[in-house]
Parts: structure tokens; C-alpha cells; sequence
């Protein structure tokens, strides 16, 4: 992720503190020797501490007036919401996807057991049927039911055309929803503003924790109002809110970002 700097020395040293401070984050530095658990001193600027709807309170900082930005393709560049996990990413994106005006169209996948499974394994496949196989949610793999909007930011999860900028992260805006294909304009890269039509793809995992091959035929696509913390390495942006819960967050629930 890199950060836009003003011309501002003042600034420029505060973002370099900042900045030299999330690395000591990632490299397990902060907090002093450790053996993987330690206590992060957050600024206090930094934080939501007061609100009964913090996740609300989030959105609303990293989205402002987000009813009448809703046109304008560089206030969805510019700004994205992190969180560690998938299952946190898809809480927040539903809820901003109810908030986007207009009728919601869904996409169901088609999933089914690779044939190599029947060649290679005595292979069972009324264990694994296609209401087992849609319920499966794997990282960097479109869920089974996808729900979209016209005007909605949305990611690529796959590399489609390498050289014309179409690869995994591309972050792309929806123009229409058509049955067969969905036509976006690009928001980020080399082709900013070319619209481009998105097609279903036959998709296998490469997640070792499943045990057996399936292939999901998806739209590459996910909601990026929200993106993995993962998936924001290598992108630009300008406002950003990270949202932590669970273990290491106990001290800290919610926790804003402001990279201007």
C-alpha cells in the first residue's frame, strides 16, 4: 500500500513515522521482544473509541457522503475498508451493498467435483453434493451466490488479460448486469475508464485445507467496499479504515487509518 505525501516537511516526517511504524507492525517489532504476542500502543487520533455503531462510524469515515458520490469512479479508487478475514470483509460489504440504491441482481455458481477426483480416488460423490460444494467459501475463489448492483465497486480475483491490466486486484466499477456477461469500467491501472466485459470463468482452488478438486464456474468478481488485508498489498489509496476484532483487538476494537 503506498502513501500519497504532501510537499509539507511537517507531513512528510509525520507519514514517515507512520509508516516506519507499520512496518515495525509487520515484521513483529512493535511492542518490544516478543514471542508472537505483544501490546501495540495506537494513537488515539487514530481511533473510533466512542460510538454505539462503530462499524457505522467506519463506514462513514472511510464513505462520506456516500449517497452523492455514487457516480464520481476515483471516490471508489481512492478509499477501501481493511479487515483480516473474509467472513468480517463479507459482513461489511452486505451492509454497504444494502445502503447502494438501485435492484439487486444475483449470480449463482455452477460447482461440481473435478473428474480427475473419480480417476485418481475412490471417490464418494454423494458426500460431497452441489449444496456442500456451494457452501464452501475459499479465499480468492467468488462465493457461490453473488450479489451485485449497477455502480458497484467490485474486484477481480483472477488474471484474465494480463496485458491489457485485467489481473487479480484490478478493481473494476459495474456499468450492467447482463445474464451472460457483466460490462465494468476499470478504476485502477494502466486502462482507467476503458470498459471491459467480464465473463464466468471455471475456477479450481489451490487451498491445501480442501482435501479434493472442484471447480466453481463464477464470475471472478467480489463487493470491494471491503477488501482482506492481504488483498490491499500492491494497491493505492488514499483513505483507508482497518477494522480489528477478536484476540489481539481486545484492547482495541475498532481502529481507523486516515492515509491522506
Amino acid at each position: 500500500m503506498r502513501l500519497t505525501v504532501g510537499k509539507d516537511p511537517s507531513e512528510i516526517q509525520q507519514t514517515s513515522l507512520f509508516a516506519n511504524w507499520l512496518l515495525d507492525i509487520g515484521e513483529g517489532n512493535a511492542g518490544g521482544s516478543n514471542d508472537g504476542d505483544a501490546i501495540i500502543h495506537i494513537h488515539e487520533d487514530l481511533l473510533i473509541t466512542q460510538s454505539s455503531d462503530p462499524i457505522g462510524s467506519l463506514i462513514e469515515f472511510v464513505y462520506p457522503s456516500f449517497l452523492d458520490n455514487l457516480n464520481d469512479p476515483k471516490y471508489f479508487e481512492e478509499r477501501s475498508i481493511l479487515a483480516p478475514k473474509n467472513e468480517v470483509v463479507q459482513e461489511i460489504n452486505d451492509r454497504l451493498l444494502s445502503l447502494f440504491p438501485g435492484e439487486e441482481k444475483e449470480y449463482l455458481s455452477s460447482d461440481s467435483i473435478c473428474q480427475t477426483e473419480f480417476i485418481h480416488n475412490q471417490f464418494d460423490e454423494s458426500l460431497y453434493s452441489p449444496d456442500v460444494l456451494n457452501g464452501l467459501k475459499i479465499s480468492g475463489l467468488p462465493n457461490h451466490k453473488l450479489i451485485l448492483k449497477v455502480g458497484v465497486p467490485v474486484m477481480l480475483l483472477r488474471n484474465i488479460d494480463q496485458k491489457n491490466g485485467l489481473c487479480n486486484g484490478t478493481r473494476l466499477q459495474v456499468v450492467s448486469l447482463g445474464n451472460r456477461v457483466i460490462e465494468t469500467v476499470v478504476l485502477t491501472g494502466s486502462n482507467i475508464g476503458h470498459r471491459v466485459f467480464i465473463s464466468r470463468l471455471s475456477l479450481t482452488p489451490s487451498d491445501n485445507k480442501i482435501s479434493y478438486k472442484f471447480k466453481r464456474r463464477q464470475f471472478p468478481l467480489a463487493v470491494y467496499f471491503v477488501m482482506t488485508i492481504n488483498k490491499s498489498q500492491g494497491q493505492s489509496l488514499k483513505r483507508v479504515g482497518l477494522f480489528l476484532r477478536e484476540r489481539f483487538s481486545q484492547m482495541v476494537s475498532y481502529t481507523l487509518l486516515y492515509l491522506e
